[in-house]
């Protein structure tokens, strides 16, 4: 197949070649940027918690009532979910995994506070139910006991004796590998002791840049909210589930559970806390669809027309011999050509756009497989798309052309 004769038809057709080749660079740049984006948006919402998040239920509660001191309150509560029917553990937090808030504060090495030397890590206050409700591996050090568990006042800082990290906390605070038995700050001039490590678990928030980085303290924060997180017997998360607001209620009426966050499985919680994510995994995929069709169904019409507007000269080509394979290859290759032109300032618009995104939304760069994936696929939808009239063109007959001539 000769290239020349097809660039110059080509340059006789420039409005409909440069159009077809600006739909195919503008879906290459686009559906690049955009699966790179649902990935992205699939693995976040993938992510692991640390948690072994089967069979556990979480209780938003706010008390309610003139009283300041919700402890005692809280207490009575814990023992009565702990002695449900179906229940294995529980205990009161302020906060948890996917949760979507909570607090974090700088852990110190030195009881000097030195600004831009701390690590970040958000703080779950629990007792000694806290590791198995959650579910998490213990991997040196120990639990805490019930005599290290104390209340807190809001005003005051959480800083108890002991704490348990997770190891990217001791991996950042301790390099050498040393955190256990330690002594660190969570607050000016009031020690903690490191008494244990966990291998992982994760902050509240979806979006934190210290994900992994979580501080366990053995504290009940004295406080109108709390949350009750409850790991349930195996089989037995529905009943606890449909049941645990009664248990509450029985011990006191004086408070408010939400009816949406009320109670909720961690399947809901973690459906809650990504909805966004997948959301714009699902509106990703839609555009990348509709783009691929539309620039498949352009291709489609413009060869449909070229063929339209060329049944003579494809006619006079048969008559002299031409086969039906020549004609064929002809608007293959025709297409082709079209398509790699299109492709190739594609790549230059989507590594553009990337870079773009990067630099205003803080988002990853794009990947160069995708790059490679999108040309591959646009230009085989562009080979797949203009088949249909290349074989239209190559059947026509050279005795019904040749009596146009």
């Amino acid at each position: 197949m000769q290239i020349r004769p097809i660039l110059a038809a080509l340059r006789r057709h420039k409005a409909g070649t440069i159009l077809i080749a600006l739909q195919i660079a503008l879906t290459l740049a686009i559906v690049c940027n955009a699966l790179f984006i649902v990935h992205d948006r699939i693995d976040r919402v993938n992510r692991l918690t640390g948690m072994d998040e089967r069979n556990v239920v979480t209780v938003q509660n706010r008390y309610v009532g003139s009283t300041t001191q919700f402890v005692p309150q809280i207490k009575t509560d814990v023992q009565a979910i702990r002695s449900m029917p179906g229940v294995e553990s529980a205990y009161a937090t302020n906060a948890f995994p996917l949760r979507r808030g909570g607090w974090s504060t700088s852990i110190q090495r030195t009881a000097e506070d030195r600004k831009g030397e701390g690590v970040s890590s958000a703080l779950y206050f629990g007792d000694e139910q806290t590791l198995k409700t959650l579910g998490v591996r213990l991997i040196a050090g120990r639990n805490f006991t019930p005599a290290e568990v104390h209340s807190f006042e809001r005003e005051e800082a959480p800083a108890p004796a002991q704490v348990i990290v997770t190891k990217a906390v001791a991996d950042k605070l301790f390099p050498d590998g040393n955190a256990l038995g330690k002594v660190v700050y969570y607050y000016k001039g009031k020690p903690s002791t490191i008494i244990g490590i966990v291998d992982k678990l994760t902050v509240p928030w979806i979006d934190a840049d210290f994900m992994d980085n979580v501080t366990i303290m053995p504290l009940t924060f004295n406080s109108t909210y709390q949350f009750f997180v409850v790991r349930t017997k195996p089989g037995q998360q529905d009943a606890v589930f449909k049941s645990i607001a009664n248990t509450l209620y029985g011990t006191s009426r004086m408070r408010v559970l939400p009816d949406k966050t009320g109670v909720r499985t961690f399947e809901m919680v973690r459906s809650k806390a990504y909805e966004a994510d997948r959301g714009m995994a699902i509106l990703m995929t839609i555009v990348s669809g509709v783009l691929l069709l539309i620039t498949a169904a352009g291709i489609v019409g413009l060869s449909s027309f070229w063929v339209g507007q060329r049944r003579k000269q494809i006619g006079v080509r048969r008559a002299l011999g031409a086969k039906r394979s020549d004609i064929l290859s002809y608007f293959l290759t025709e297409n082709f050509l079209i398509a790699l032109g299109g492709v190739v300032l594609g790549v230059i618009l989507a590594v553009g756009m990337s870079q773009w995104m990067f630099t205003h939304f803080e988002m990853k760069r794009l990947s160069l497989t995708y790059v490679a994936a999108g040309v591959a696929i646009l230009l085989a939808l562009g080979q797949l798309a203009v088949l249909a009239p290349a074989m239209k063109a190559s059947r026509v007959s050279p005795v019904e052309a040749t009596r146009s001539v």
